[in-house]
């Protein structure tokens, strides 16, 4: 599987992990999309579904070759590299263009959730009664999650575990954003704003040589809910993708209608035009996060009137159908290389 891979095709696949890690990042939208999309889905969940007692043997048997070949090492590796690239350097130019073209922004991902809905379905030959049962649960459930009042912040630390376990669903289950079902559990500012600031200022103090932040309890706290919330993120990825392989080989049908479901009910969370709502004090000033800007509470939808601007949001949602489309040609020219 790894041995086949050309050199742009591993270029391709950490640009994947770019996608993906971007997408992950962005409340209501779902890397497993992402890896639906571009052919490598299945893939992607064999891989991760490898990480088990066999490869844990390997490892610690000093077998490091043979663990790696055997967990599909090198497309796992290039993708993670791409994801976690993509945090520090493509995320942060989205939350850019978020901050300031976000009727734009949101268009494209609206347009690139519809074009999924297309790519997945074209080919679904197999509709009957269980599969539009599970496509309108899906829907459903979607639908539902996308109007749930958040909970407030808990720093708990077995709740913090859990947050991990539930947010890396957007990369293994498409249609579920994990950044916006951390903002659902009140976590999001702790989980994914306050405790990466506070991993960035201690790998910067460590660089400079200054250990002092060992004395601060709030900044120790914080690496200990980040640490706590990674390892809650990878028993998550692992747990869901043997869950998940096991759907798939059996109900193969029923699961892909279930996840078009899901698809279509993250519409409600991307429609490009809506209202932020931001958490305020009982003065009702804004509550900041650690880095000054205002906390997202949840978001007022409606719909446009006739304008320019909605033109031009049209537009891009065309633009993100285009994306997807582009991306499901590569996926499918890849898949012809191969056979």
């Amino acid at each position: 599987m790894q041995s086949t891979r050309t050199f742009k095709d591993r270029v391709f696949l950490v640009i994947k992990g770019l996608a993906m890690g971007a997408a992950n990042k962005v409340p209501g939208v779902s890397g497993g999309v992402v890896a639906f999309v571009a052919g490598f889905y299945e893939e992607f969940i064999y891989s991760l579904q490898r990480v088990n007692k066999t490869a844990f043997k390997l490892f610690f048997n000093g077998r490091f070759k043979s663990f790696y070949r055997y967990i599909n090492g090198k497309f796992l590796g290039l993708l993670f590299f791409g994801m976690v690239v993509s945090y520090f350097s493509v995320s942060k130019i989205l939350d850019y263009f978020i901050d300031n073209y976000e009727l734009n922004v949101w268009s494209t991902f609206f347009g690139m959730i519809l074009g999924s809905i297309y790519y997945i379905s074209k080919d679904f030959k197999a509709w009957n009664r269980t599969t539009i049962t599970a496509l309108i649960l899906g829907t459903a459930v979607g639908i539902s999650i996308s109007f749930l009042d958040p909970a407030t912040e808990n720093d708990n630390l077995w709740f913090v575990f859990f947050c991990g376990i539930i947010s890396v669903s957007g990369m293994t289950l498409p249609g579920f954003s994990g950044s916006f079902i951390l903002i659902l559990l009140g976590n999001y500012v702790l989980l994914l704003v306050d405790s990466v600031n506070a991993l960035y200022d201690t790998i910067a103090d460590v660089f400079s040589g200054n250990f002092e932040f060992i004395k601060n309890e709030a900044r120790m706290r914080m690496l200990k809910v980040l640490g706590v919330f990674t390892f809650g993120s990878i028993t998550g990825l692992v747990t869901f993708s043997h869950l998940l392989n096991y759907i798939l080989k059996h109900y193969k049908n029923i699961t892909l209608a279930t996840i078009v479901g899901f698809i279509i009910g993250s519409l409600g969370v991307v429609w490009p035009w809506k209202e932020t709502i931001y958490k305020t004090n009982d003065n009702g000033s804004y509550i900041l996060d650690s880095t000054g800007k205002q906390i997202v509470k949840n978001y007022q939808r409606f719909f446009p009137e006739a304008s320019t601007e909605t033109y031009i949001a049209i537009a891009y949602i065309a633009l993100g159908i285009l994306i997807v489309l582009g991306l499901e040609w590569y996926g499918q020219r890849t898949r012809q290389i191969k056979i």
